[in-house]
């Protein structure tokens, strides 16, 4: 698996397990605690979740996946990246550390690789930098980040908290249909190594059903959910999420990380899904 570069000894995969809506039916849980025992089976080595997620619901899913996998040796600790998320009203000071201590228990970790205000909230964007910063010295965690913060957020988190900046990554909705995040925040995000992490990368399963896209998908010998998935992985500076909990879809993704687009490919693309003409307001699900 293809990595990024997060700090000077440590990297994230391109390609990561997403846990949004698990967690919030007790009927779905063996399924979902086996979807991520498979993705760790599979290879996939990037998880992705937070506190809000089925109210702490899939970081239990996805503790007791890792717990499971540990015990049968199927991965070590060392091995696997765990990102998880705090709520932005609890994302004070003194809030920040207690939601981390929950977030981990519920894990069954005693350290998170990333962890990422959710979104901007009523606490001041220092607070929550101070906070983060001490979770780091702690060893709680071991870099901290973002999510949902477009180009000024950014500004203002690097005016704030000064440069250069430690945050690690900025997780936001980025896909073929949604490129916004292309016109000046990747850029941004480019210019200081800080990777972004791209959630809904497939849209959440719309792409799969384009038609343009179905078509050129055909002759590549591949899906068009395949070939949406390895174009956002191809964006240099990217890492993708997609929510996976059939093996089916999980094998698809590791495939599509694995499928290089030619230049020709990618002109395509841009016909079909056209790359952002200006500024466009951070898109949010």
């Amino acid at each position: 698996m293809r990595t990024l570069e997060l700090s000077a000894n440590e990297k994230i995969p391109v390609l990561g397990l997403g846990t949004w809506r698990m967690g919030e039916e007790p009927g779905s849980r063996k399924a979902e605690v086996a979807a991520v025992r498979a993705a760790i089976a599979m290879g996939l080595r990037l998880i992705d979740t937070a506190e809000m997620y089925g109210e702490g619901g899939a970081e239990e899913v996805v503790g007791q996946a890792i717990a499971e996998a540990l015990r049968a040796g199927d991965v070590r600790r060392e091995e696997l990246f765990v990102v998880s998320k705090v709520y932005p009203h609890n994302a004070s000071r003194k809030g920040t550390p207690a939601a981390c201590a929950r977030s981990l228990a519920r894990l069954g970790l005693d350290r998170i690789d990333l962890y990422l205000l959710h979104w901007r909230g009523e606490h001041p964007l220092d607070q929550t930098c101070e906070a983060m910063r001490r979770l780091v010295d702690d060893g709680r965690i071991g870099r901290w980040g973002v999510s949902n913060f477009d180009t000024d957020d950014m500004d203002e988190l690097a005016a704030v908290c000064g440069e250069p900046l430690d945050c690690a990554a900025n997780q936001v909705y980025y896909s073929m249909s949604e490129r916004g995040p292309e016109f000046s925040l990747l850029p941004w995000q480019r210019e200081r190594g800080m990777p972004l992490m791209a959630y809904s990368p497939i849209d959440q399963g719309a792409l799969a059903g384009d038609a343009a896209l179905k078509k050129m998908a055909e002759r590549l010998g591949v899906t068009a959910a395949q070939l949406a998935l390895a174009w956002v992985v191809a964006q240099p500076g990217v890492v993708a999420i997609p929510k996976a909990v059939r093996e089916a879809h999980l094998r698809d993704n590791l495939a599509a990380a694995e499928l290089r687009l030619s230049a020709e490919d990618l002109a395509e693309i841009d016909r079909l899904h056209p790359p952002p003409r200006g500024k466009k307001a951070l898109a949010m699900i």
